[in-house]
């Protein structure tokens, strides 16, 4: 299976819980971001454009547990910044394993090898790691040549730990579908429990601005990637958000459904936008005005979003709504090919969009030059 019996069971029954209440707005992961810093600078990412004395800030692991606890979810997700670069990373996953938290620490795994023994395999502990694709791919989208080789030893020397390992890929305006479903053979082979693959987010603050999907290519690229699928990938998503990003299904946009913590406090809505801050989980789920966000609201930064912190938690209330989800979804797991001729005619007459290259960002030589500059 792409997730533990025991993590879909309780996933399963916190939302059917949900439902029993009547409650329409709950949330699902927790986005929680101790540190905003990173040991990259990706063309494409718009989390890490702070200056240096935000860089420097730190949630606390009592912070973590206040939000993991006022929030209620089941599942937590660490993005950043890079979260192995917090001296207390150990101790913040620590507490939250032993709250029985499912616990997704991403990383981009170039400290993982260097800080595997300072964490415990678990059930309740999986480290996603970001791979973008294969070797050239993935080093352009990092910006560091050699990222790729790093990042893919992290995953091996942490699968044969013994710990749960899934990656998360994020495809931007240009992918190549034949060398993605290469990376996805490559992943398996290496190891990983599941994959997760999302579109990019058109951040304002990124460097690269060019080399973002809109709806219409996303479709399209996700077709030719996710259609006529090989029985050996295991894909660490809701079959409705896959099929959302085929163009198989329409979703509207959960936007509360993975809220964002942080050294700012409640990001004001979603994990992508940032329209201000509440001081409690409470207080942003009151007084956000929903309506004015996701693709429908007419906002134009949610115009062109498919990614997976606004879509995932749409797929998983599809299924649990009615019978006719469960159900679909049902077909989905057990038919899971998409066995589609166009899609495939599209795969093999693929030819790249020609872009110039991904911008190149100057990021800290050495762990130590960004410690340094840190403070830490």
């Amino acid at each position: 299976m792409a997730v533990p019996v025991s993590q879909a069971w309780t996933v399963a029954t916190y939302v059917l819980k949900q439902k029993m209440m009547g409650r329409k707005k709950y949330p699902l992961v927790l986005m929680l971001e101790p540190l905003f810093r990173c040991n990259l600078a990706c063309a494409g990412c718009g989390k890490i454009q702070y200056p240096a004395h935000i860089l420097k800030a730190e949630l606390s692991p009592e912070d973590c547990f206040k939000a993991v606890e006022e929030c209620g979810t089941p599942m937590v997700a660490i993005p950043g910044g890079e979260p192995l670069l917090h001296p207390q990373m150990p101790e913040i996953v620590a507490g939250l394993v032993a709250r029985k938290k499912y616990v997704y620490m991403c990383t981009n795994a170039l400290l993982l090898k260097e800080k595997l023994h300072l964490f415990k395999p678990s059930k309740y502990l999986s480290f996603s790691v970001h791979v973008d694709g294969q070797r050239e791919h993935h080093d352009f989208s990092v910006c560091r040549e050699g990222g790729y080789d790093i990042a893919m030893e992290g995953v091996r020397v942490a699968v044969e730990a013994g710990f749960r390992v899934t990656t998360n890929t994020t495809l931007f305006d240009g992918a190549d579908p034949n060398s993605v479903r290469a990376h996805f053979d490559e992943l398996m082979v290496a190891g990983v429990e599941s994959m997760m693959v999302s579109p990019g987010y058109t951040y304002d603050k990124a460097p690269d601005q060019k080399h973002f999907l809109g709806r219409a290519r996303s479709k399209k690229l996700f077709r030719s990637i996710l259609a006529n699928r090989k029985k050996t990938w295991r894909f660490n998503a809701s079959p409705m958000f896959m099929e959302f990003l085929m163009g198989k299904k329409e979703l509207t946009c959960t936007p509360w459904g993975m809220p964002t913590f942080s050294i700012f406090g409640w990001q004001k809505p979603c994990y992508l936008l940032q329209d201000g801050y509440a001081d409690t989980f409470q207080e942003l789920m009151e007084t956000v005005q929903w309506q004015n966000y996701g693709t429908e609201s007419g906002n134009p930064q949610c115009a062109n979003c498919m990614v997976h912190s606004g879509y995932e938690a749409s797929g998983v209330n599809y299924t649990f709504g009615s019978i006719k989800g469960l159900l679909q979804t049902a077909k989905a797991i057990f038919f899971s090919e998409y066995k589609d001729e166009h899609a495939m005619k599209m795969l093999n007459e693929w030819k790249p969009a020609v872009h110039a290259p991904l911008v190149q960002i100057a990021a800290p030589a050495k762990v130590g030059e960004l410690q340094e500059v840190s403070g830490d």
